[in-house]
């Protein structure tokens, strides 16, 4: 039978009380953003203290920021960033995290060395601006891509992964005449489903909330991102072209609404795609906690 203490009963109160307050902590800033974006903005305006519903529903922020060309431009652009990056990044990450599990690569202890060396150093901004610009990258969203195609904890946890893989596996598809496309691809790839969603997941996520590296190297603003135009908006002010023509005094009001529809069209997408690969997360990305 399963006796449970009454001090283990306590702390099982105690931690789910904790946890419900944490929950509630990290959930309602973005409860308060979905239903502050669906409110009228002259209630909104005068409303004080706690947001548990929306006032005075009104769809008229989602349609202003949809009607925006620069918004348009800017979900182009980021899932230009989002399918071309991820789709770079995990290519290469995978051919580099297959090299460095076998264990007859010469040197692979030295290129592994290296490689750790470049997630405590690097050559700083400004090398790196002078390096993009003078490979012909500047002001291209190749820019954004091509430089950061390898996270360095990406690949060792990938790396760690393979490792994993019985040995045997290998040896069985290189008697029967496999080169080592054929073993990553046919084999090493799909048993390594979970941390290959885990690193689609973590690049993902890394192109679509990116806007650093996209305001230094872009000069462009049609090449603008989503997140570097919701930054536009959110710290200048920027929602010009949304008001609709309105006075100054509604524009300010129209203008708050209008923040609160832009970090939700620029929020739900990578929420929505979380939960279709969580299945995979936690098992994806303990690998690297497992085996070293």
């Amino acid at each position: 039978m399963n006796h449970t203490t009454l001090s283990e009963k306590i702390f099982d109160i105690v931690l789910g009380i904790v946890m419900v307050v944490f929950i509630g902590i990290t959930v309602y800033p973005l409860i308060y953003v979905a239903f502050a974006s669906l409110s009228d903005a002259n209630q909104l305006m005068s409303h004080k203290g706690i947001l548990y519903k929306s006032l005075g529903f009104s769809l008229d922020a989602y349609k202003r920021v949809f009607s925006n060309q620069r918004i348009l431009t800017g979900y182009i652009n980021t899932i230009f960033l989002v399918v071309g990056g991820v789709s770079v990044s995990l290519l290469l990450t995978t051919l580099g995290a297959y090299v460095l599990s076998r264990k007859n690569v010469l040197w692979n202890r030295v290129f592994i060395f290296f490689i750790l060396l470049t997630m405590f150093f690097s050559g700083g901004l400004i090398p790196l601006y002078l390096v993009v610009k003078g490979v012909g990258l500047y002001n291209s969203l190749f820019a954004v891509i091509l430089p950061f195609a390898i996270n360095t904890f990406n690949l060792i946890i990938m790396r760690t992964s393979f490792m994993a893989i019985p040995d045997s596996l290998e040896e069985s598809a290189k008697i029967d005449g496999a080169n080592h496309f054929v073993i990553l691809f046919r084999i090493i790839i799909p048993l390594s489903m979970p941390v290959i969603a885990v690193m689609i997941l973590y690049y993902a996520v890394e192109k679509w909330n990116g806007w650093f590296y996209a305001s230094i190297f872009l000069q462009n603003r049609d090449l603008y991102p989503l997140q570097l135009i919701l930054r536009e908006i959110l710290l200048a002010n920027s929602t010009e072209g949304m008001n609709g023509g309105v006075g100054i005094d509604e524009g300010i009001q129209i203008a708050e609404t209008i923040k609160y529809a832009t970090i939700m069209v620029a929020t739900l997408p990578i929420l929505l795609i979380y939960p279709a690969i969580q299945k995979y997360f936690v098992k994806g990305a303990m690998v690297g906690a497992l085996k070293g």
